[in-house]
C-alpha cells in the first residue's frame, strides 16, 4: 500500500508557549521524536531522554539547529535513580515541569508456548515498569509544585500522556509480553489520573497501531508490516508526526476536561 500518501504537514500554532516538556524515548526516531519536534514547533521547551546516548544526543543537535529551548539527558527508565535525574533536571534547568510524554517500550515477537520469563519480564519492565516509575515522579514533582515547597508560587497542575497501543485492546500472536504491558499502560492510566486529580494534573493516554519509522523496519518482516497495514483504514501506515498531533491535543488546553483516556489513533478500536 505504499501508494497511499499520507497527508501534508501541519504547521504549529503556539498551543504550547512557554510550557516545559519532558519526553523519553526521543532519540529522533518513531513517535518520541515526532513529538519532540511538534512540541517545539508548539512553543514548547523539551528535555528529551532516551536509553541511547548517541543517538539522542545527535538528535538534541539537529533540533537545536532549528529551535531554542531544547536540552538532552540519557535515561533508562528501568533505573528509578536516572528517572528521578531526569524530572529533577527539567525543573532544575527550566524551573518548572508542565508536560510529561512517556513513550519508552520494549517489544519482540515470540510464541507465549516458547517465550521465556527473561523475555516476558524485560518487556514489562521497560513498558509497563517503565510508565509506572515516569507517572510516579512526574506525580510528585507536580504535587511539590502546586504545594509550593519548591520556592516557586504553587503551579497549576501539568500534563502525563502515556504511549499505549492498540495490542492492548486487541489480539495478535506473538505479541502476549507487549500486549499485557500495553494493557497494563492503559489501566495504569486510568487509575492514575483519579488519584492526580488532587494535584490538578490530568493524566491521558494515546493508543496507535503502526507507526513507521526506521526502527520498526529493522525488526518487523516485509509480510508482517504488509499484514498490518493492510488492517488499516486509510490503507497506510501512520507517519509518527500523526500520532505526536494527537498527543499535542492532550497536551494542550483544548483538552482540559479530558483525563483518565485511552485516544485510539487508529481504527482498530476493539
Amino acid at each position: 500500500m505504499g501508494d497511499v500518501e499520507s497527508p501534508a504537514y501541519v504547521p504549529g500554532h503556539g498551543l504550547l508557549k512557554g510550557r516545559t516538556a519532558v519526553i523519553t524515548a526521543a532519540a529522533g526516531a518513531g513517535i518520541g521524536g515526532a513529538t519532540a519536534r511538534r512540541f517545539l514547533e508548539e512553543g514548547a521547551r523539551v528535555l528529551i531522554s532516551d536509553a541511547h546516548t548517541r543517538r539522542l544526543k545527535e538528535y538534541e543537535g539537529e533540533l537545536a539547529e532549528e529551535f531554542e529551548g531544547v536540552d538532552s539527558l540519557p535515561c533508562d527508565v528501568t533505573d528509578d535513580r536516572q528517572v528521578r535525574a531526569l524530572f529533577d533536571t527539567a525543573v532544575r534547568v527550566h524551573g518548572r515541569l508542565d508536560i510529561v510524554v512517556n513513550n519508552a517500550g520494549l517489544g519482540g515477537t515470540a510464541a507465549l508456548v516458547d517465550m521465556t520469563d527473561e523475555q516476558w519480564s524485560k518487556v514489562l519492565e521497560v513498558t509497563l515498569g517503565g510508565t509506572f516509575r515516569c507517572v510516579r515522579a512526574a506525580l510528585r514533582a507536580f504535587r511539590e509544585s502546586r504545594s509550593g515547597e519548591s520556592g516557586e508560587s504553587p503551579g497549576p497542575g501539568g500534563v502525563i500522556v502515556n504511549n499505549a497501543s492498540v495490542v492492548g485492546w486487541r489480539a495478535q500472536a506473538g505479541q502476549a509480553h507487549y500486549a499485557a504491558a500495553k494493557a497494563g499502560v492503559m489501566a495504569l492510566t486510568r487509575s492514575a489520573a483519579i488519584e492526580a486529580a488532587e494535584y490538578g494534573v490530568r493524566v491521558n493516554a494515546v493508543s496507535p497501531s503502526l507507526a513507521m519509522h526506521p526502527h520498526l523496519v529493522k525488526v518487523t518482516t516485509p509480510e508482517l508490516l504488509a499484514e498490518l497495514t493492510a488492517r488499516e483504514a486509510f490503507g497506510r501506515y501512520a507517519e509518527p508526526w500523526e500520532v505526536a498531533n494527537v498527543i499535542v491535543f492532550l497536551a494542550s488546553g483544548y483538552s482540559s476536561y479530558l483525563t483518565g483516556e485511552v485516544v485510539s489513533v487508529s481504527s482498530q478500536h476493539p
